[in-house]
């Protein structure tokens, strides 16, 4: 009979004739929860990554890109931590914000030009006093989009950068990047990167009727 057919599985293991083979354990991923529960199931840690940098690529400006973020700029502001809009377009999303239940008291802007915009969120970032700062940075090089990740990572804030779906192709510093898209009045969210996850050609997935 095998010795170990009948042995507890304690004593299996300690068994001088069996070797362990050390197991790396995955580090747990930090993260805001989007609101969106399709799409924080697709995400390591359920949501937009803390201390990373996200990159949201949209095919449409406006301000329909910020649909996506409402839900944590609401949690956010709502246990009274500080959201910073960087460089926002021109265009009234107030009656937005408040139906989404975001408390602007705990909302600011920042009207920077486009060489100014990725300074001032990696200044931001690094204050150490944001639970997230949000930026439209459609001209951003690697090099501005890197600093503006090691910010990230420094005041363990999440940042997230919005750009156009034009800059896909391109590489991106970025921890996790989606393509948003929208189709037969409903959103779509393409996962593009995520470090923490392998690269699928899963469907979009549908955000909203």
């Amino acid at each position: 009979m095998n010795a170990f057919a009948t042995s507890s599985p304690t004593r299996v293991l300690d068994h001088p004739g069996l070797w362990n083979h050390p197991v790396e354990r995955q580090g747990r991923v930090r993260a805001l929860s989007t609101g969106w529960p399709s799409l924080d199931t697709k995400l390591p840690g359920g949501g937009w990554p803390q201390g990373a940098l996200s990159e949201i690529l949209f095919e449409h400006g406006g301000l329909g890109e910020l649909d996506l973020v409402m839900p944590a700029l609401a949690s956010l502001t709502q246990d009274h931590r500080r959201v910073i809009f960087v460089a926002p377009p021109d265009i009234s999303y107030s009656a937005a914000l408040a139906a989404a239940g975001v408390d602007t008291r705990f909302l600011h802007e920042i009207h920077a030009g486009s060489t100014e915009a990725a300074w001032t969120m990696e200044q931001c970032l690094r204050s150490g006093c944001c639970g997230a700062v949000i930026g439209w940075l459609p001209d951003a090089d690697y090099r501005s989009l890197r600093r503006v990740q090691l910010a990230a990572e420094s005041g363990d804030a999440c940042a997230i950068v919005f750009r156009p779906a034009a800059h896909a192709p391109f590489n991106s510093p970025a921890s996790l990047r989606i393509k948003v898209s929208n189709s037969d009045e409903a959103t779509y969210v393409d996962v593009l990167k995520s470090r923490e996850l392998p690269t699928t050609t899963a469907p979009l997935l549908r955000m909203r009727a």
